[in-house]
């Protein structure tokens, strides 16, 4: 069964740091795409980044320049490593991975960014 655990979130200033992990679990863990999306209060599901198994980023305009996503196939972890923070960047963050037809997401994790 495939499982998915976020880690890393909390209060933080704005222009301050955060990174957030996932681990995975139950699934080949290297040969899959692995994503982050996010949630603000009231509005939609919004993919943030993802990381190929080769390793090939993509990133939201929003946060271009100041998030890094990155993957170790050796402990089943994916990251997202989120630098000059904005309050605007609140949100819970999930963890994302499809395998075939089948989605799967994480519990989040809850960033708060404010003064």
């Amino acid at each position: 069964q495939v499982q998915l655990v976020e880690s890393g979130g909390g209060l933080v200033q704005p222009g301050g740091s955060l990174r957030l992990s996932c681990a995975a679990s139950g699934m080949r863990f290297s040969i899959y795409t692995m994503a982050w999306y996010r949630q603000a209060p009231g509005k939609q599901r919004e993919s943030v980044a993802s990381i190929t198994s080769g390793g090939n980023t993509n990133y939201a305009d929003s946060v271009k320049g100041r998030f890094t996503i990155s993957r170790d196939n050796a402990k089943n972890t994916v990251y997202l490593q989120m630098n000059v923070l904005k309050p605007e960047d609140t949100a819970v963050y999930y963890c994302n991975t499809r395998l075939g037809s089948r989605t799967y997401w994480g519990q989040g994790t809850q960033v708060t960014v404010s003064s």
